[in-house]
């Protein structure tokens, strides 16, 4: 069966602009670069990925369209423009003479206004990423969604993911809206959802039950079709492993048709980004 990591980083320390990247992230603060993740990739019998931004500029997206050049396993970059300064639409033009840039994605996670998306000046940019059909990942919270629901119908035509199914809190069971905001806008709009970054909400090496849930009612929600597997390594690597990661969500969708398993393995990200 094939498989795409849809949802995976790398980073270089000195290249200093991971501002959220502390000592105190321990296993996190060191370089993460294709050396490392190709051996994983190889033994995990994962056949190409999508490189994701970790860090709010667009030098970060210059260095990531590098490597996509470098490495035959990265199929397409999801990079960051600032989209409130003067030059958004001119830095999204040149992005996308690329064949690997597929879209971006701004750290709504970490902005304190939870509508900053919903902000009038930055129609411009959803409109320039809707008629070059780039994607919009969105990095958001379980406090977000009300906010992303009114975006995505502002936007029918705009392309959305969700990464890591909205973070719900799954160590200490803190997201009971998250349920019932999730299956609102899987029902109401055409985004698409990441199964990704769900071990890292829970404890140290969570155990699939506890997981089971949420991954359950996002497949419901969206469907295999509307459903796409990454592994967000390194983050992963905080309270799992990719192995183990992968090895649960296996375990998961052996239930499924194998189109269905096709479908969330690959097929689903492979039509969203057009790799």
């Amino acid at each position: 069966m094939k498989r795409i990591d849809a949802h995976q980083h790398f980073w270089q320390l000195s290249r200093g602009d991971y501002e959220w990247l502390t000592p105190e992230l321990e296993c996190l603060y060191r370089d993460y670069l294709p050396e490392e993740l190709a051996p994983i990739l190889a033994t995990s019998q994962v056949n190409k990925t999508v490189l994701v931004q970790a860090a709010a500029t667009t030098a970060e997206t210059e260095f990531m369209l590098k490597i996509a050049c470098e490495e035959d396993f990265v199929a397409g970059v999801v990079g960051w423009i600032d989209m409130e300064c003067d030059n958004a639409l001119a830095h999204l033009e040149h992005f996308s003479q690329s064949p690997y840039f597929k879209g971006i994605r701004p750290m709504l996670q970490d902005i304190e206004d939870v509508n900053w998306m919903l902000k009038a000046e930055l129609a411009p940019v959803f409109e320039l990423l809707i008629e070059k059909g780039l994607t919009f990942d969105a990095l958001v919270l379980p406090q977000h969604l009300d906010a992303l629901y009114t975006l995505i119908k502002r936007y029918p035509a705009l392309k959305v993911v969700i990464d890591h199914g909205a973070k719900p809190g799954i160590s200490n069971n803190s997201s009971p809206e998250w349920f019932e905001k999730i299956a609102l806008i899987a029902s109401q709009t055409s985004a698409y959802c990441k199964l990704s970054g769900l071990v890292t909400e829970a404890e140290k090496n969570p155990h699939l039950d506890q997981l089971a849930p949420y991954m359950e009612h996002l497949l419901v929600c969206f469907g295999a079709e509307r459903l796409m597997w990454g592994s967000d390594w390194p983050v992963v690597e905080t309270s799992s492993s990719y192995q183990s990661w992968l090895a649960q969500v296996d375990t998961f969708l052996e239930p499924l048709t194998n189109t269905e398993q096709q479908c969330i393995w690959a097929e689903t990200a492979q039509k969203f980004y057009q790799l």
